[in-house]
């Protein structure tokens, strides 16, 4: 028998039909309950069915709109385990091909837990636990305990480990090459590099490559108590602080700061600093004493601005064709950084365009010409207003969570490579120097996160996804994901649980209550994983025999162990929230600070003890496509190079949601025509192609298409359209159109280079052009066909 859900299905879990449970709610109180999201807290007003209202947290001062989709936590989910047709009648590697096209079958738990167990079982006794893939992206819950990335880590670890992951999407360039540069971590130079409060008392200019877009300051990896960045930043200007916003978008830097924009070319930020130094080194005013004395490779970057390899000097004309920006306002800005504090910022989307790594590179070379590294309110810093609290003044301190084990596995791969894993199983890849090789995937198990939102080139990652025998998934809603695994197992969203919450960067801690019943048969992650531990005999490994309740005090304790002026967890579940004094938690000591005052005494843990302009690691790498300084390379695709598709197309994040979480909540949906994104373009590129407001067009490249609204815009430079990420994937058979407006299935799978391996999803280039004919019915939020057994 077919089911096809067309409207949001009641719980399960209260045995009323839907007028009954309609009559039940008109009759009930409304209660309030706290919570906390990766985009801030809120108080869930419920009438025991529905959220009727969602409340921000009081002392917010700017909270997030994206906390009004929580109403939407009954609709589109999935509400019984649920196995691919095919699948469930033959078996694993059953007709691949069909996964994210078939029907599902509906079953009971103890049959999808036995399926689900006897296949981990045949895959880890027949190809070894390096046949397992544990997907999985941490931004699923601000909770501490029901963190899905730390849940499925620790059950996989348990039954004898998997292939994992290193880095993000949002900053994997970052990552690898900072330590080559400064010889500490991303994280740590982010925890030391100048704070708001510093950068208002101190700096006088701020270079903001790819601006510092108030949008993305709204999430918060565990959440924040508090939205500041709007606040922060005109405290800067009120301080007399200035902003120059060199990016293709306007909006990246607020109206309130009146930053000056110079828009430049995508992917062209590194030639333009390189235009800057050589106008600072032709005028004479890089800071040679301290190039000498706290650099190592000035020398090699010298004899490459000055054009001694290739014959090209990088001077401020060279720069101006490669970037669009003046050549007269290239060489005085860079005077003007000379004669002020000047602090260098790049977002984190700059690293993720072909050869990412030498914006971060470049960036922190002209900084040490300047000679304002380590000085209050210089040098550079990286991803102010990526999250909500980078710049933020309070260090970094610990928060309760989950063990997860060890995992005696050691194949892993760059997070971006998630195709090449499932496609080129048994081949080589470089990555920072070491050569690997992509084990043999049988199966993958996701929980949290969802790729087939953030992973490039989506027609190719649903390629990709035929090759294992069996992908498995938790996921509460019918998203691209769940449609496209063989097993979905239903999990409940942070309303219908309870936890600790909080982020190690905010100044806040959080109990997080039950707002709601589990809608459906959902189940968290935590029940899922002890049932299949005891299939597997390592129930008692994985729970140590603690419910949740009893975890939850576990780790609660373990971290008031540490901070006993903390309050109890009874006292937190009675407050709702805790806010930590400052004075406990200053930020951290600079590194950096102890190395412009020692260098000998504090040197940097990088091979010279010094800030490295050349890398000897990295040359010897040997990687042609990552030299060993801060370089301009071509990337494989930009308005330089333009052929058939002469657009640029920025897949930024959207303003009203987290990724593609809540797609189909209200805050997104409010943001979009007919179910669609919204393609930002110019004025003229509109003009030329004959389109308005409100049209619908095709946006399109060799790599695939998609359907958008437009919207024109003036403070999008021209040649240069804007597609926010995270719509829900909707493909239209055979041509496989995105009707949602994913920009993902145009974007490129490439690695930034040899040495990150990062994604690239910023060097993109398209067409649009109107679509004729009827518009296709968006489908990304209606479930698929159901069966029974």
């Amino acid at each position: 028998m077919r089911r096809v859900p067309s409207a949001p299905a009641r719980s399960r879990t209260i045995a009323l039909d839907d007028e009954s449970l309609d009559n039940v709610a008109r009759h009930m109180p409304t209660t309030r309950h706290r919570t906390l999201t990766n985009w801030g807290a809120y108080e869930v007003e419920t009438d025991g069915v529905e959220i009727t209202a969602v409340h921000p947290f009081a002392k917010d001062p700017d909270p997030s709109p994206i906390g009004q989709s929580l109403k939407a936590v009954r609709r589109s989910r999935v509400e019984k385990p649920a196995i691919r047709e095919s699948w469930f009648r033959e078996g694993p590697g059953a007709r691949p091909e069909l996964r994210g096209r078939e029907p599902f079958v509906e079953v009971e738990w103890e049959v999808a837990l036995d399926r689900v167990a006897a296949e981990l079982d045949r895959v880890r006794t027949e190809y070894g636990n390096q046949a397992i893939f544990g997907g999985s992206y941490g931004w699923a819950s601000a909770g501490r305990f029901h963190h899905a990335q730390s849940q499925i880590h620790r059950f996989l670890n348990s039954i004898g480990g998997y292939t994992y992951s290193v880095d993000d999407y949002s900053i994997a360039a970052g990552h690898i090459i900072t330590p080559h540069i400064f010889g500490f971590s991303f994280d740590d130079y982010m925890d030391q590099q100048p704070h708001f409060v510093e950068i208002a008392e101190h700096t006088e200019l701020v270079v903001a490559f790819g601006g510092m877009p108030i949008k993305n300051s709204q999430v918060q990896y565990g959440g924040q108590g508090r939205h500041m960045l709007n606040s922060r930043l005109e405290t800067c200007r009120d301080r007399g602080v200035r902003f120059v916003n060199l990016s293709p978008l306007g909006e990246d830097l607020i109206e309130a700061v009146e930053a000056e924009w110079i828009p430049l070319r995508p992917s062209t930020d590194t030639a333009l600093m390189l235009g800057l130094a050589h106008s600072l080194l032709s005028a004479g005013r890089c800071d040679e004493d301290f190039l000498d004395t706290y650099c190592i490779g000035w020398d090699r970057l010298r004899s490459y601005l000055l054009g001694d390899p290739d014959g090209v000097p990088k001077d401020a004309e060279w720069a101006g064709r490669i970037s669009g920006v003046d050549p007269l306002r290239i060489r005085s800005l860079a005077i003007e950084m000379a004669d002020e504090r000047t602090l260098i910022t790049l977002s984190w989307s700059v690293q993720r365009t072909h050869h990412g790594e030498h914006a971060y590179w470049t960036a922190a070379a002209l900084a040490a010409m300047l000679g304002q590294i380590g000085l209050p309110g210089g040098g550079v810093g990286y991803g102010y207003g990526a999250v909500g609290l980078n710049g933020h003044p309070v260090g970094y301190h610990s928060l309760p969570r989950l063990p997860q084990g060890k995992n005696p596995v050691p194949d892993f791969i760059p997070v971006a490579r998630i195709s090449d894993l499932l496609l080129h199983g048994g081949e080589e890849f470089d990555y920072d120097g070491r050569r690997l090789t992509y084990p043999d995937i049988h199966l993958v198990y996701w929980a949290g996160g969802n790729p087939f939102h953030h992973h490039q080139d989506l027609n190719r990652l649903a390629e990709a996804w035929r090759s294992p025998d069996t992908t498995i998934c938790h996921e509460p809603f019918w998203n691209a994901l769940a449609r496209h695994c063989d097993v979905v197992l239903p999990a409940t969203t942070p309303l219908e649980r309870e936890d600790v919450g909080g982020s190690g960067e905010d100044d806040f801690v959080f109990w997080m209550e039950q707002v709601i019943e589990p809608v459906g048969e959902a189940r968290n992650d935590y029940w899922i994983f002890s049932d299949l531990a005891d299939r597997l005999g390592v129930g008692e490994q994985f729970t140590q025999r603690r419910t949740v309740e009893q975890w939850i005090e576990h780790i609660y304790a373990r971290f008031q162990a540490h901070h006993p002026d903390y309050p109890s967890l009874a006292q937190l579940k009675e407050a709702g929230h805790f806010q930590i004094p400052e004075e406990w938690i200053p930020p951290s000591p600079s590194q950096l600070v102890a190395f412009r005052n020692d260098p000998s005494g504090a040197p940097l843990a990088t091979p010279s003890g010094k800030i490295e302009l050349y890398s000897a690691t990295i040359e010897g790498f040997g990687y042609d496509d990552c030299p060993p300084h801060p370089s301009w390379l071509e990337p494989y695709e930009w308005l330089g190079n333009a052929g058939g598709y002469p657009l640029h197309l920025i897949s930024n994040q959207p303003k009203t949601r987290l990724h593609s979480q809540w797609d189909h909540g209200e805050t997104s949906l409010n943001g979009k025509v007919d179910g669609r994104e919204r393609l930002g373009i110019n004025p003229d590129d509109a003009g030329r192609r004959g389109l308005a407001t409100g049209d619908l067009v095709r946006v399109f490249n060799e790599r695939g298409s998609c359907l958008a609204s437009v919207a024109i815009r003036e403070d999008l430079m021209a040649g240069v359209v804007q597609l926010p990420t995270g719509a829900w994937w909707d493909p239209v058979e055979p041509e496989g159109i995105c009707r949602a407006g994913n920009p993902n299935v145009l974007t490129r799978d490439v690695g930034t280079s040899r040495l990150a391996q990062g994604p690239t999803a910023q060097t993109c280039l398209v067409e649009v052009e109107r679509y004729r004919g009827e518009p296709p019915l968006v489908q990304s939020h209606v479930a698929p066909v159901l069966l029974s057994e």
